[in-house]
């Protein structure tokens, strides 16, 4: 299941997007991903917030705050058009999580980090691609029947 870790430099993030970026971010990963909006797929998106202390992070230019998103899916579960997707809705909700103009959008970047198949595990069992994809197909079979 996909994860997403945001390091934002301590005090960069607006009171409100402090409160609410890792569900946007989270969102953001499940849309991206394809997966069915339902209880059991959102709890899975796990999303972490990281903010290092006052000036563990800087540039050899300046000491405006970067972002740095991690992104971990299985692998294949993100087209080069969901990446693109994924990466340009990322960098737009740090950018608004931190009050930041998109004229500052270099100074968020995203790494998507493809776990291969059969290295994933979770409730004591490793987790294959395709059974979270027929997971996910049945949960949208649900949902249509309902």
């Amino acid at each position: 299941m996909p994860m997403i870790r945001l390091t934002a430099p301590t005090g960069s993030l607006t009171d409100e997007g402090r409160k609410t970026v890792q569900r946007d971010l989270a969102e953001v990963l499940l849309r991206w991903e394809g997966a069915p909006d339902t209880p059991f797929f959102r709890a899975q998106a796990w999303s972490y917030l990281i903010e290092p202390p006052d000036g563990a992070q800087t540039t050899a230019h300046d000491e405006e705050p970067r972002f740095l998103v991690d992104v971990t899916v299985p692998e294949g579960a993100l087209s080069e058009r969901r990446k693109a997707g994924l990466v340009e809705d990322a960098t737009r909700t740090v950018l608004k999580a931190a009050g930041l103009a998109p004229d500052d959008a270099l100074r968020v970047w995203v790494l998507v980090h493809e776990q291969p198949d059969g290295t994933w595990g979770a409730g004591g069992s490793v987790v294959r691609y395709a059974d979270l994809v027929a997971l996910a197909q049945q949960d949208k079979g649900d949902r249509c029947d309902a």
